[in-house]
């Protein structure tokens, strides 16, 4: 009887190659949001839905095809952390966002990969359910102040950024809760 021995997909995949693209649209998108003029910055707007989009079509492409990766594991909420932070900065530097926003939004998330890289030689944390609904209404809430928005419409994107803060804050005490819980088991 022969023996199927399982592939292992590579590190460079279409998934991993969207998370890649990801990371190469950050310094377009912050050129665009320095350079100022409203036609940069409906440039930037779009490269920023872009990039978050490729970040939901690369966790779907991976999981559909079985291209899950220990490089994708890494690279992807990294990605992720980088084009929220860069956004964050450069709202927060322009004085569209309050400073201490983009803090709690930035110490929560160098936070969460801290504790990843710390706990990954005892196994993977998944994102949570309010791990993908925070990533989602930060995308919504970031995605807003990038437009010109005044009026009523203005405060639907300050509503929306202060949830997002909520559930920033709420699911980083939920991941490291889950890491203590996954290091205390791998231990035990």
């Amino acid at each position: 009887m022969t023996q199927v021995s399982e592939r292992r997909p590579g590190p460079w995949n279409v998934a991993n190659a969207l998370t890649a693209l990801r990371l190469v649209l950050v310094p377009p998108f912050v050129w665009l949001m320095v350079d100022g003029g409203s036609s940069q910055r409906l440039l930037a707007f779009g490269a920023f839905l872009l990039a978050a989009l490729t970040d939901k079509v690369d966790g779907e492409l991976a999981r559909r095809r079985a291209l899950i990766t220990d490089f994708g594991k890494i690279a992807d909420p990294v990605a992720d952390k980088v084009l929220v932070g860069a956004a964050l900065i450069c709202l927060s530097s322009l004085n569209e966002l309050p400073w201490w926003v983009t803090a709690v939004v930035l110490v929560r998330e160098l936070g969460v990969t801290a504790v990843r890289f710390v706990v990954i030689r005892h196994g993977v944390i998944a994102a949570s359910p309010g791990g993908k609904a925070k990533t989602l209404l930060q995308t919504v809430a970031i995605a807003l102040y990038l437009l010109p928005l005044e009026g009523a419409a203005r405060l639907v994107a300050e509503v929306t950024m202060g949830a997002a803060v909520v559930l920033t804050v709420a699911t980083g005490i939920d991941y490291v809760v889950r890491a203590v819980r996954l290091r205390q088991a791998s231990t035990r």
